[in-house]
């Protein structure tokens, strides 16, 4: 029997962004009916290579061959027209226009006088969405649908494009159960018909149910591809998060921090039953005074969207929060910065500093109410604030008026930090506090949390560092898909243990079943 045929090859395709080699020499090869996983933790390169595919951007080297000819799109329109389609996490419709005329977009049906044929497209609309598990009234507008309908909508658009290769990306991440059923049978019926399948997501579980094949990505380079029936889940995410497991069976790692807070204290937050709809579901946690909580698992298990919860910035759909035994107002970020929760975020330049704003401007700006009297600003006391935290984080700036926006990375996350704790707060919430930062920067914000730490500050960190989740954590809560699945504390706090759990292994029945061998 012949092997597929070969629809879609990638030869050493480089991208280069300012100052960040986003793709590195990467290899993908597509086969008729293959439905092949491409995954990474955040800035692998995935969306980069997707939008290389697709021709929102054009690659620096390398070549794409689809169905045989080289190919080089200059729009994402001309790669679908072409037989490329893509299913972004986010759905790229038009809200305003109905359900039908966004299905047919682009290739509207037409009567013998050339006119828009609304009936027949209304018609083949409706009976197209009901193999889809959607009944609806097409004539709506796209918007009155539920996030989950529209991406079951954008799905079945991709794929009426007669397209070769479809690319998913993220697709069940606003989808119910029911909906995800209904997408992995629609994807196994484009494996039959002989169409391509490039499936992105950060879920293990839909991963080994729909996939044949898997390209790892690290850092912009591959790192592996292969069969993934060849490759266990922990084999799966060592490979993702850069591990060897061998040496960390063998050389274990103990952690160089001392152990923060009293383990008989009161919590100083607790978390309970946080519920948000597709997104966390019943997560509970507690931090006591002067302890870091590490939060592990993969992108997309839900740990921004737990930090986001407990400062406010998300709804929670059940659950709540306490600081220091006082219940917190849900959803509201306002009440919990009064509270005394402080969240630093992982994107700094779009939800943290104001380029445009000095380091002064920068720092002052959540404590300007504490700052001011009778609605004036106290520019002497705003000094004396903004001096100390310069001095205390050792920021390096020509002055307090120079723009953030012209600091190092490093600089930018203390300057963050800074305005945090210029609010005195109880909790601070840390989420990839040293991302982006080169090696010396890192060091010093590792150093100053655990500082933070000693001085009976409670803080909950976020990192996709192993070694960094390890090495500053007294417990690491451990997330997947939106859920907790585990906590380790103490000597179970190791590299081996937490990707045991992060793969959906646990270590303690491990454990058992190694003693009872040895025995």
């Amino acid at each position: 029997m012949a092997p597929p045929a070969e629809v879609l090859a990638v030869r050493g395709l480089s991208k280069t962004f300012p100052g960040v080699r986003a793709l590195d020499d990467v290899d993908l090869t597509l086969h008729a009916g293959e439905i092949h996983a491409l995954i990474g933790e955040n800035g692998a390169g995935k969306s980069t290579l997707i939008k290389l595919l697709t021709g929102v951007y054009r690659p620096d080297a390398g070549e794409i061959v689809f169905q045989g000819r080289k190919v080089s799109f200059a729009t994402p329109l001309e790669a679908q027209k072409a037989g490329i389609s893509t299913i972004y996490q986010e759905v790229n419709l038009i809200p305003l226009l109905s359900v039908a005329r966004n299905l047919f977009l682009g290739r509207e049906p037409r009567n013998r006088f050339g006119l828009l044929d609304m009936g027949r497209m209304n018609r083949e609309a409706e009976q197209t969405l009901s193999t889809y598990g959607v009944r609806v009234d097409v004539r709506r507008p796209l918007r009155t649908l539920g996030v989950g309908a529209q991406q079951m909508v954008a799905l079945a658009r991709a794929v009426a494009t007669e397209a070769r290769v479809v690319v998913m990306d993220e697709p069940t991440s606003s989808l119910e159960p029911r909906e995800v059923e209904t997408l992995f049978s629609v994807i196994r019926g484009l494996r039959d018909a002989g169409i391509a399948v490039v499936y992105v997501s950060h879920r293990l579980d839909e991963l080994y149910a729909v996939c044949s094949t898997v390209t790892v990505l690290r850092d912009g380079r591959r790192v592996h591809r292969g069969r993934l029936a060849d490759l266990d889940r922990l084999s799966l995410v060592s490979t993702m998060l850069g591990r060897d497991l061998g040496e960390v069976r063998e050389e274990g790692l103990t952690k160089f921090t001392g152990e923060h807070g009293a383990a008989d204290a009161e919590p100083v937050l607790t978390a309970s039953d946080l519920t948000v709809p597709h997104k966390l579901h019943g997560v509970s946690l507690s931090i006591r005074p002067g302890e870091v909580v590490g939060l592990g698992g993969l992108l997309g298990s839900g740990r921004t969207e737990t930090a986001k919860t407990i400062a406010g910035a998300l709804p929670a759909r059940s659950g709540g929060v306490t600081v220091a035994g006082v219940p917190l107002r849900a959803g509201s970020t306002p009440a919990a910065i009064r509270a005394g929760i402080s969240l630093l975020p992982e994107d700094r330049k779009s939800e943290g500093i104001v380029p445009g704003l000095s380091v002064r401007e920068n720092i002052a700006l959540a404590a300007l109410p504490r700052l001011s009297r009778f609605g004036l600003v106290s520019e002497a006391r705003v000094d004396s604030v903004v001096d100390t935290f310069i001095e205390r984080l050792r920021i390096k700036a020509s002055s307090p008026h120079q723009k953030v926006g012209e600091l190092s990375g490093g600089n930018q996350q203390k300057v963050l930090l800074a305005r945090w704790l210029a609010m005195n707060p109880k909790v601070l919430l840390l989420d990839e506090p040293t991302r982006g930062i080169d090696v010396g920067a890192k060091a010093e914000v590792q150093k100053l949390v655990d500082e933070l730490a000693a001085d009976g500050l409670g803080v909950l960190l976020i990192s996709s560092d192993l070694e960094e989740l390890i090495e500053g954590s007294d417990r690491v809560v451990v997330l997947k898909d939106g859920a907790v699945v585990g906590e380790l504390t103490g000597d179970d706090v190791t590299e081996d243990k937490l990707m045991r759990t992060i793969a959906g292994n646990d270590p303690a029945r491990d454990a058992g079943k190694e003693a009872a061998v040895d025995g």
